[in-house]
């Protein structure tokens, strides 16, 4: 009878370590779906504001917290930032004012499971809005609202759940629990350090503060973790969530992973300072909620105000540790400068993306900008070929003629890996839960990219038959001369227009109708050019073989065009189908 209640208990223990496991596992999936939902609500808004409201630092601190608070991730605004970074869109110290920011909105979530973990008891509310959530996403009125309240809905769930699992194990009367915490509560600041490094790891393995920050508050409600333990793991939180984003900074460029060093150093050397005045500053927060601290000793207070203490010292440490920075962001930014420095040797190499990688990627919303600016760096390197092309045709000297023409196949072989590389990216963005703006975003993209690689193809094959006019040492008359430099003339400025076009994301109807001139130019010009052809090998002007060769390079260049056109119309619908 005792074997069956001991295992009955081992079961029961069992269930709620499940239950408890489970309850951290809804909270982070609901804050995921609460954020991606928000994105697909606003669209490319959150990142436009990052890019325009960044004029001086005190408005890239106010960027960075709203945006954070709106998208409650501040791993995501983080990242995001050093994306940004990395596409030339902020500067270091605009980013380093960013990511202030976000560390003050971050603060937002703890008090957003102050009210999840209070004694008022929201399943009756999380109920409601599940049902008005799954209203509004199986109607298709406005399905990202209803995705936006399904991730709240978790996560409140997750944290009643948590609340509620914590005390049914009466993790207080567990003598194991107690004695693990009052053993190693007892040495001091080596405490404080041991919970500050656990704080710091927890965090880098679940990738979310929020989820460690709602365990430190169960066990410092449940009266099992003295409160100034329980801080010194919010120290480790702000340290842990740092490391995400430099780790994916390591592929991107020096800028990017200065951003990512200036987080950490922001949350180092905030940490430190705090160590230094911890139990005065810990003292003061409690007295706040009027209760006493006693250093290492479970504050016998109701949970309300324990979970309360930890949200206003969140609060309270990362808005004064901004007060005390922002004046300093010029220092911070020559800091990181010399933590990495710029390397001579490493050059921005053109077989290299410069604004995404597979590491950089944040959010599928969020992502979409630097893909368009992978975009146009594509379309500047086939305009490079352009003027390759240009140089290859009236190059005499045989070792130069090789040489231009080999950095035009090694271009062409850079186009395929772009278009492989962005295609591969957007397909992961796809990936994600996407709004249907964003969905016609991503498929405009790849046919851009695609049309693109043709360009590359297009000059590649040109300079092939090129290559053959000055092998065989075929002559072409001044006319046809004039007639192959005027057809590269108008592809020029065709792919000039194209370039600026997604330079600037847009092409207005006037310009458009411009484009589409020059296209029919470029026809109109073929067309007439193949008819005097058969009349000049008619007329023994120049033999067959040589009007073989003249027409092959006319083609090849009224097909760029058509491919250039092909982009035009992708980027004028992509603006005008919203």
């Amino acid at each position: 009878m005792q074997r069956i209640l001991v295992l009955s208990l081992y079961m029961q223990l069992l269930l709620q370590i499940i239950t408890l496991i489970g309850s951290v596992a809804m909270l982070m999936y609901g804050m995921k779906v609460m954020s991606e939902g928000l994105q697909k609500m606003a669209g490319s808004k959150l990142s436009n504001v990052l890019g325009t409201m960044t004029t001086n630092r005190f408005s890239g601190v106010l960027t960075g917290a709203f945006i954070t608070a709106a998208v409650q991730s501040s791993t995501a605004t983080t990242v995001m930032t050093v994306s940004f970074v990395s596409a030339g869109i902020l500067s270091l110290a605009q980013a380093i004012s960013v990511i202030m920011g976000a560390n003050i909105g971050t603060t937002f979530t703890a008090w957003i499971m102050v009210l999840g973990g209070g004694s008022f008891d929201l399943r009756l509310v999380v109920s409601t809005t599940i049902v008005l959530a799954v209203m509004l996403i199986y109607t298709k009125r406005n399905a990202n609202l209803g995705d936006f309240l399904i991730g709240l809905s978790f996560m409140l769930l997750g944290l009643t759940t948590l609340k509620l699992n914590a005390t049914e194990m009466h993790l207080d009367q567990l003598a194991p629990v107690r004695n693990f915490f009052i053993a190693t509560s007892s040495w001091g600041y080596g405490s404080y350090f041991l919970y500050l490094l656990v704080g710091g790891i927890l965090t880098f393995a679940v990738q979310s503060s929020a989820a460690i920050m709602a365990i430190t508050m169960t066990l410092c409600s449940t009266h099992v973790l003295p409160i100034d333990m329980g801080i010194s793991l919010v120290l480790g939180e702000n340290i842990g969530t740092t490391i995400t984003s430099n780790i994916v900074a390591l592929s991107a460029s020096t800028q990017a992973r200065r951003a990512a060093m200036a987080h950490l150093v922001f949350n180092l050397f905030g940490v430190i300072w705090v160590l230094c005045v911890f139990r005065w500053f810990v003292g003061f927060v409690c007295s706040i909620w009027g209760v006493e601290f006693t250093p290492g000793v479970p504050s016998d207070v109701s949970p309300d105000k324990l979970n309360a203490i930890l949200a206003t010292f969140h609060t309270s440490f990362n808005l004064l540790n901004t007060c005390i920075l922002i004046s300093f962001i010029k220092g911070m930014e020559k800091l990181v400068m010399l933590i990495i420095p710029s390397n001579p040797e490493q050059k921005d190499t053109d077989s290299q993306l410069r604004f995404i990688s597979g590491g950089l990627m944040s959010t599928s919303e969020l992502s979409i900008l630097q893909a368009w600016k992978e975009v146009h760096v594509f379309a500047t390197r086939t305009q490079r070929m352009i003027g390759m092309i240009h140089d290859l045709y009236y190059e005499k000297d045989n070792a130069q003629f090789t040489k231009v023409f080999s950095r035009i196949e090694k271009y062409e072989g850079i186009c395929d890996r772009m278009e492989y590389e962005i295609a591969q990216y957007l397909n992961q963005v796809a990936d994600g839960r996407l709004s249907d703006q964003s969905k016609h975003e991503v498929h405009k993209m790849l046919r851009i990219v695609s049309e693109l690689e043709s360009v590359g193809d297009a000059n590649y094959n040109l300079s092939r038959c090129i290559r053959h006019k000055h092998d065989y040492k075929v002559k072409y008359t001044e006319e046809q001369d004039k007639n192959v430099e005027m057809m590269l003339y108008l592809v020029t400025g065709a792919e000039t227009k194209m370039v600026e076009g997604l330079e600037r994301g847009t092409i207005t109807e006037d310009e458009f109708m411009e484009m589409t001139n020059m296209e029919n130019e470029i026809n109109n010009f073929r067309d007439e050019l193949k008819v005097q052809n058969m009349q000049n090998i008619t007329d023994k002007k120049y033999d067959y073989s040589t009007g073989v060769n003249y027409m092959d390079i006319v083609l090849e260049i009224e097909k760029m065009g058509d491919y250039i056109i092909n982009v035009d119309e992708a980027v004028y619908e992509h603006k005008h189908d919203k």
